[in-house]
């Protein structure tokens, strides 16, 4: 019954299992940057910047390709159900969005650019949906990992929220939440679009750049 409500997020109550370890192996390099692909270990000097932003492989692509970004990776956050599948994800019952994961170095991109790209690469305005993609799992959201990344979101969050309803859009519905426990997804789902380089690509942008 759950399955026709998949923009509704699920309750603890109603969540998926999952499970205590990951369903499958991952891959020891980034396929394009040559970098670590698990970065559970940051190197010192580095910073962590988590967004959903509608289907994962087109964010990851926008990311790898900014200057100052050392690694990504497309993940499950903001979830409930532990080590979830992508078929699960896509079910709305594990709570979590389609996410990107970003180590950057800030001496060379700052957190508040890679946020102000966040915005003009999706539509911040669409609740459970990018586009024609549908449910949950495609909702906005930053994550942040320090109380500065926090700061720094809420702030451009209200920056660009006046900028857009200013140009007649709706109200942003990003999520704003502490960074919990990021899943890695499928070695499929990783660098995608560098494997399949005519793959699927959703960027329900506004068109609006973010304000100078």
């Amino acid at each position: 019954m759950f399955a026709s409500r998949k923009t509704e997020m699920v309750d603890a109550e109603h969540a998926l299992p999952g499970r205590a370890a990951p369903a499958f192996p991952l891959p020891e390099r980034h396929e394009v940057l040559g970098t670590p692909l698990v970065t559970d270990e940051v190197p010192d000097g580095m910073e962590v910047a988590v967004f959903g932003l509608g289907c994962f492989w087109g964010a990851e692509e926008i990311y790898w390709q900014t200057p100052g970004v050392w690694s990504t990776s497309v993940g499950y956050a903001g979830g409930i159900s532990p080590n979830p599948t992508y078929e699960e994800v896509c079910t709305g019952r594990t709570g979590h969005t389609e996410a990107v994961r970003i180590v950057f170095d800030p001496a060379q991109v700052s957190y508040a650019d890679l946020v102000k790209k966040f915005f003009e690469v999706h539509d911040p305005t669409q609740g459970m949906r990018q586009g024609n993609d549908i449910g949950t799992q495609y909702r906005s959201a930053i994550y942040y990992t320090t109380p500065e990344q926090e700061q720094a979101a809420r702030e451009l969050t209200k920056i660009y929220g006046d900028e857009i309803s200013r140009r007649g859009y709706g109200e942003i519905t990003t999520e704003i939440e502490p960074a919990g426990e990021y899943y890695y997804a499928e070695p499929v789902h990783q660098q995608y679009l560098h494997k399949v380089p005519n793959g699927y690509r959703c960027h329900a942008n506004t068109g609006i750049p973010f304000p100078a």
